[in-house]
């Protein structure tokens, strides 16, 4: 969920289903590549500020996919726990975690996230594009959700796609694309238990296969529990 790509008109209206079809039908659907907002944020208000040794700290990745941030957050030194529909997902994930000698870093859970719960406490969690068309998911309620799985001191990112300059185009029309603003209020934080690190737009340039650019905005949230 993690990007655009192609949706069939005749999808599963359930969303487990519909996603662990589009995993398994190709060997790979992401680039394997962190997220430049999640990469940026652990840079600049996570890992530095936190005055502990990334060894020590725990990230939970909601709709992880085949684990690209997952495996990111382990090669800095995290305990990197990573959650998504697809059984087909994860388990490229925890292979790839293995062939980069990540596996002791990692843990990858196939689960719904609307149901799925833990009792650990993480420093990060970050829910990345998490958007899912033509089927949809309780997307806020799974948000209002995230915000227990974080520790005191810890923060939550959520990164969407949102609508873009010069209009969404037609296959998307009546799709929800939400602002910094929407996923606060899907948050709904304690006023006195949060604090907003950032609610932003950001431009984002993508090279498409054929060489053209496009330019889309990224709805970034930061939050962090004090």
């Amino acid at each position: 969920m993690h990007e655009h790509h192609d949706i069939s008109a005749d999808a599963s209206p359930d969303p487990a289903t519909y996603w662990e079809a589009r995993y398994a039908d190709q060997d790979r659907m992401w680039s394997g590549r962190v997220n430049a907002v999640l990469a940026d944020t652990v840079e600049r208000h996570v890992s530095p500020r936190s005055g502990r040794d990334p060894r020590d700290l725990r990230a939970l990745d909601l709709g992880c996919g085949e684990g690209g941030d997952v495996l990111w957050l382990a090669a800095q030194g995290w305990a990197a726990t990573g959650v998504d529909l697809s059984g087909t997902a994860t388990d490229r994930g925890r292979a790839a975690a293995e062939a980069a000698g990540l596996g002791d870093r990692t843990t990858f859970v196939a689960a719904d996230l609307a149901v799925w719960d833990t009792d650990e406490r993480f420093d990060l969690v970050t829910a990345s594009f998490l958007q899912s068309w033509p089927v949809e998911i309780p997307r806020d309620a799974i948000l209002h959700r995230a915000t227990r799985f974080v520790a005191p001191g810890g923060h939550l990112l959520v990164t969407a796609h949102a609508a873009p300059p010069g209009g969404v185009p037609e296959e998307f029309h009546g799709h929800r694309f939400p602002t910094p603003s929407d996923d606060l209020d899907a948050l709904a934080l304690a006023p006195d238990e949060w604090d907003v690190v950032a609610a932003e737009t950001r431009p984002r340039s993508v090279q498409r296969d054929d060489g053209t650019v496009h330019e889309l905005l990224d709805s970034v949230v930061l939050v962090r529990r004090r």
